[in-house]
């Protein structure tokens, strides 16, 4: 056994020959274990609680929408690294462009340096008025 930590899955990204290394994801994941989890998207408010202060700005809401997903993997007993897909839903794709300082702190508080496959959609509205991010989720557990 490898340390005390929690057990590793099988994961595998993959990179077709002759293609440039995406920044931030991967363009596919392959992975093994036994369980999956599937986490609804979350939004961008502290500890998942009431609603999205309509004060806060999109960099805030990315790293509390990430914050979420992975308090609640933790919950289902996982660890980011174990997560293969997320799916990013945003109201105004310039504003994730220029946000990209705040996304990057976000992603390296939460996920490290672990770069799960990923779709980033823009929408035209979320269930919440002033929510400007939705972030869901896979992972794979041992």
């Amino acid at each position: 056994m490898m340390g005390m930590g929690m057990p590793e899955i099988d994961y595998k990204t993959i990179l077709p020959e002759g293609w440039s290394r995406p920044r931030g994801f991967a363009h596919a994941v392959v992975s093994g274990g036994t369980r999956s989890v599937r986490i609804s998207g979350q939004l961008g408010k502290k500890d998942g609680q009431g609603e999205v202060a309509a004060s806060s700005d999109f960099g805030t809401q990315w790293r509390y929408a990430m914050e979420n997903l992975v308090t609640v993997l933790k919950a289902a007993g996982g660890e980011p690294k174990q997560i293969v897909m997320l799916r990013a839903y945003v109201t105004d794709i310039d504003a994730f462009k220029s946000s990209g300082a705040a996304i990057g702190e976000a992603w390296g508080v939460t996920l490290g340096k672990h770069f799960p496959a990923m779709t980033l959609v823009q929408v035209s509205a979320l269930i919440d008025p002033h929510a400007r991010v939705e972030i869901e989720g896979e992972a794979i557990l041992p």
